[in-house]
């Protein structure tokens, strides 16, 4: 019954979302909406590619929407490339169901297999960030045959066996390699009433977001209780100048307007054991990816450690080609550094094999 109530609500809240479609290089006509498989509500944005381009799906992380892709869309749209950008489950446009059993990988690599269906794409390449890596991972171990290759941005590939150890155990392991806890946020993130907590001290959950000193990240947003209680205490940061104030605008409101309540469940999930048992019926044939890879490792990035930590996870998953880039930048690398990260995913694209579209 709990699952049923929380689809109901999440039905409901995808049928009533009224959020304004993001502005240019977005087309406003471009936008679409599909009720999938198991009955929620998708909004994404799909621009069909050119004869002999193939389609590329971006995947977002938290909390962000489609809008985090903004610069790549502009890129890549100008191209002739196809694009699907969804507002993954619990924000934007998208269905914002409140069970976090519903935000399982497998339940979620499947709506969006069936975005790609219904858009008539038989493979795609994936581009993906934070924990848009983590889903971009689990198509791959679900769905190796819908895709020609996948690039993770800042976040590298999440192993099947990720989630498998309990979360205080990787708290103390990485404190003990990194001399910080660099995940203790999560506590926070899941717990009870921290989705109010955040709107309500919204300037300065952007501000250590988008910290411009990124160290900042070591000692206020990475050890338990760090992040809380930066921002309950309202403490402002200077903002970094690869974001306008009228892109902060449309990103807060678009989060405002959503709330958290659903995009925190990505972390409930992994903060418990939801994820970990979910990702236990991964066919082990999938593990190894099979197909060319991009990893662009965001070097200041404190928390993820995108280097060499997660450079290390992608090495040891990867089967096939392996393209490493390694970016002077914080978390945000899609953003921060836009015209050589696009540079570097055009030339990876154009380098890979069998791209027919």
């Amino acid at each position: 019954m709990r699952v049923l109530s929380s689809l109901l609500l999440a039905l409901t809240a995808g049928a009533s979302s009224a959020l304004v479609d993001a502005p240019a290089p977005f087309n406003s006509s471009l936008f679409k909406d599909l009720n999938v498989t198991r009955g929620l509500n998708y909004h994404y944005y799909a621009v069909p590619a050119d004869t002999g381009k193939p389609t590329i799906l971006f995947l977002h992380g938290y909390p962000s929407t489609s809008y985090d892709w903004r610069h790549q869309v502009a890129f890549f749209q100008d191209k002739g490339y196809g694009l699907l950008v969804p507002d993954l489950l619990g924000y934007g446009g998208t269905a914002k169901p409140l069970d976090p059993q519903l935000y399982v990988s497998s339940l979620i690599t499947r709506d969006l297999i069936d975005i790609l269906d219904a858009e008539g794409i038989n493979q795609a390449v994936v581009i993906s960030h934070d924990w848009g890596s983590k889903t971009a991972s689990r198509l791959a171990n679900y769905f190796p045959e819908r895709f020609h290759s996948y690039a993770f941005l800042a976040v590298g590939y999440f192993s099947p066996n990720y989630f498998a150890t309990p979360y205080d155990v990787n708290v103390n392991l990485t404190k003990a390699v990194l001399g910080y806890a660099n995940f203790g946020y999560f506590d926070f993130f899941a717990s009870d009433g921290a989705d109010q907590i955040i709107l309500d001290h919204l300037d300065s959950f952007f501000d250590i977001l988008y910290a411009k000193d990124t160290v900042r990240t070591i000692t206020d947003w990475s050890p338990l209780g760090a992040l809380e209680a930066f921002i309950t205490k309202d403490t402002r940061l200077p903002p970094v100048d690869y974001v306008t104030p009228e892109e902060r605008s449309i990103q807060m409101e678009a989060l405002r307007q959503g709330g958290f309540a659903g995009p925190l469940n990505w972390y409930k999930i992994a903060r418990g054991t939801l994820e970990g048992q979910d990702d236990q019926g991964i066919p082990q044939q999938n593990v190894l990816l099979q197909s060319p890879v991009f990893f662009g490792a965001a070097l200041r990035d404190y928390v993820t450690v995108s280097a060499p930590i997660n450079l290390d996870a992608v090495i040891a998953s990867s089967n096939s080609t392996l393209t490493v880039h390694e970016y002077n930048s914080g978390h945000w690398v899609q953003m921060a550094l836009k015209d050589e990260v696009n540079s570097d995913l055009l030339q990876w694209i154009e380098g890979s094999v069998g791209l027919d579209g």
